[in-house]
């Protein structure tokens, strides 16, 4: 930031440009999760110039909804719950959650897949009889919410901004389900330490 002029000790004036220039990396932080360093490297590039910033980001964004298409089309509701035998009543629980869209405007491919594993725990005896719930898949919704907000995180801090937009959503798609992946083969090891510590203290 260039010195502003000093009014008095805690004052000073900056021009319009200058404050402009904060509020477009403030922005950047808080909503796109972009560390200063990115920010700086991106202000840099387009020459400090905030509309060019602006525009660069929106295309960016126009690329990733292109990249994340498949998750906007739709499956009817009746034909999901049939296909994986999960009571309608149960969805409209899990939308309720949050954790499913709406049944009215049918399923995503994140939903048919989270469906796929709910009818995959019902089927291997998981379910009311024993208590277990919808109430216990959502427990898991605010550490993943968390968890989401962490590999945007990375995702922004490595991609956006530092590549072409094109270039930048084909990395974000690329990378979707290998991060996935190496996600849930991390959250394996992890339950598997978790029972051999649960094991070994019952032991003692």
């Amino acid at each position: 930031m260039p010195e502003g002029t000093k009014t008095s000790r805690n004052m000073a004036y900056y021009p319009a440009a200058t404050v402009e220039r904060i509020r477009q990396i403030k922005l950047l932080q808080e909503e796109r999760y972009m560390p200063l360093k990115v920010i700086g490297e991106l202000l840099d590039r387009e020459g400090g110039d905030t509309e060019a910033v602006r525009a660069l980001l929106a295309e960016s964004d126009r690329e990733i909804d292109r990249a994340l298409a498949r998750e906007h089309e739709r499956v009817p509701a009746a034909e999901v719950s049939e296909r994986h035998d999960v009571p309608t009543d149960v969805l409209d629980r899990l939308a309720e959650l949050g954790i499913l869209s709406a049944a009215a405007d049918g399923y995503s491919s994140s939903d048919v897949r989270i469906i796929a594993a709910i009818a995959r725990f019902r089927a291997g005896g998981y379910d009311e009889r024993i208590g277990f719930t919808v109430y216990d898949a959502a427990r898991f919704l605010e550490p993943l919410q968390a968890l989401a907000r962490r590999e945007v995180e990375l995702l922004s801090e490595k991609l956006v901004g530092r590549f072409e937009p094109d270039r930048a959503a084909a990395l974000i798609e690329a990378g979707i389900e290998p991060l996935a992946d190496l996600i849930a083969a991390m959250n394996s090891k992890l339950i598997a330490a978790e029972l051999e510590s649960h094991r070994a203290n019952r032991e003692r």
